[in-house]
């Protein structure tokens, strides 16, 4: 459930930033934040297990900063 929720959120900043660049960049970094208080909240955790449950986090997060990049270089090499 959670996958399809971050799969979803990719998608939409993708989108967002191949129409309005500019403006996708305050959903981008919104996201990153709630994100990484995730991963600083799960990183809390004893020994391996916090590191364990902080992955999830962070990967989700450069996979949000990745579609909103992917989205603002494509509108960059578009003709128009």
């Amino acid at each position: 459930m959670v996958v399809v929720g971050i799969v979803a959120v990719c998608a939409v900043l993708l989108v967002l930033a191949f129409l309005v660049p500019r403006l996708s960049r305050h959903p981008e970094r919104g996201t990153q934040r709630t994100l990484g208080a995730g991963s600083r909240m799960a990183g809390k955790a004893p020994g391996p297990l916090g590191r364990w449950l902080r992955k999830p986090f962070s990967t989700s997060s450069k996979a949000v900063g990745r579609s909103g990049a992917g989205g603002r270089k494509a509108r960059g090499r578009m003709p128009f």
